[in-house]
C-alpha cells in the first residue's frame, strides 16, 4: 500500500511539474496562452489528488480543512485552464494569465506551509 501512496504522490507532482512549466514557457515566450501540458497537468492533479485524500481521510489524523481548501484551489484552477484551452484561444487576457500564475503558487503553498 505504501507502493501506491508513493507512486500516486509521485504523479501529483508530475501533474504540478506540468502545470507550472507549461505557464513559465508561455511566459517566458510572451504569449500568454494555456497549452495542453497545463492541461493535462492539471487533470492528473485533480485525478491523483482525489484518490489521494481517500487515502489521507482513512487516516484518524487527517487534515480534512487542508484537503478541502487544495480541492476548491485545483477545481478552480482547472476551470481557469480547461475553458481557454477548449474554446483554442490563442491568447488569455493578461489578468487572466497572471491570476493563473499565482494560483499555482498559493496552491503549491498551501501544500508546502500547511502542516
Amino acid at each position: 500500500m505504501e507502493l501506491v501512496h508513493l507512486l500516486l504522490r509521485y504523479l501529483h507532482l508530475l501533474g504540478f511539474a506540468a502545470v507550472f512549466g507549461g505557464w513559465l514557457v508561455a511566459l517566458l515566450s510572451k504569449r500568454l496562452n494555456f497549452n495542453s501540458a497545463m492541461l493535462y497537468g492539471i487533470a492528473t492533479q485533480l485525478a491523483t489528488g482525489i484518490v489521494l485524500a481517500g487515502l489521507a481521510s482513512a487516516e484518524p489524523d487527517a487534515n480534512h480543512a487542508k484537503i478541502g481548501v487544495k480541492a476548491v484551489l485545483a477545481l478552480l484552477l482547472g476551470v481557469m485552464i480547461a475553458i481557454p484551452v477548449w474554446k483554442k484561444r490563442e491568447k488569455v487576457a493578461a489578468g487572466h494569465f497572471y491570476a493563473t500564475g499565482a494560483l499555482i503558487a498559493v496552491t503549491a503553498g498551501v501544500a508546502v506551509f500547511w502542516t
